[in-house]
């Protein structure tokens, strides 16, 4: 008889663009064993109706807002049911997060100065947050709008702009503001393709982006990196 191979543990990657990437999050998911089953909901994949077959989900960010009337982002907000119910491993990154806020009857919205976060940001842990893991002091962040904390969240690290940064619900579900998945060509490609946001108030020049990273990206870089393992475990073949 052939022997039987035991097949990875999927993680449902959840992207928002043609050209996106998982980036580092890929990377390290890949490398712990994990594979990786990649969905584009704008661009018509659908979500599965369980995730019996997958490990978990990490839902990305993107360009749009959480609060847009597309019919995929009130179908992706609603399909976090599913995680939910089932009570699998999910991570909601930028947008993801505004989402999975939004489904838990949070409100997603820009701040009251009109102020942005685009480049790099000092972060601090709350007590709860200690608790978990020790936390990077500078996150890089690429957005114009927050989250208010869901009920029965707790906070894990906060700002002065924008103080809800991440935030744990029930034992599984996950939401981060800032970006702590891009390679240096995608954060290279971000600062060409975001320029035209570099005006805005609050945010960062290109070059401080750039130069950031150099300072802080290792510390991210092993943040994140303790992060997954808290969130995803070790993979379970089937």
């Amino acid at each position: 008889m052939p022997r039987q191979t035991r097949s990875k543990p999927k993680i449902l990657i959840v992207l928002h663009q043609e050209n996106s990437s998982p980036g580092r999050v890929g990377h390290m998911l890949l490398e712990e064993g994990f594979d990786l089953d990649i969905r584009r909901p704008p661009l018509g994949d659908a979500l599965p109706g369980t995730l019996d077959g997958h490990a978990g989900t990490v839902v990305f960010g993107g360009p749009m807002s959480a609060n847009d009337e597309d019919e995929f982002v009130r179908r992706e907000t609603n399909w976090l049911q599913i995680p939910l119910r089932e009570n699998r491993p999910l991570l909601g990154i930028c947008l993801g997060a505004q989402m999975l806020a939004n489904h838990l009857g949070g409100k997603v919205e820009g701040h009251g100065e009109g102020l942005v976060e685009i480049g790099w940001y000092p972060l601090k842990a709350t007590e709860a947050g200690k608790k978990l893991m020790h936390w990077p002091e500078m996150v890089y962040q690429f957005h114009r709008e927050g989250f208010s904390l869901p009920c029965d969240a707790t906070l894990l690290a906060t700002n002065e702009t924008y103080p809800n940064q991440a935030f744990r619900y029930g034992d599984n579900a996950w939401g981060i503001q800032f970006h702590g998945e891009l390679t240096r060509v995608m954060m290279q490609r971000w600062v060409v393709r975001g320029a035209h946001r570099f005006e805005l108030p609050g945010a960062q020049p290109g070059r401080d982006h750039l130069g950031g990273r150099l300072i802080w990206d290792m510390h991210l870089k092993r943040w994140l990196d303790e992060f997954l393992r808290t969130i995803f475990g070790e993979p379970v073949a089937r």
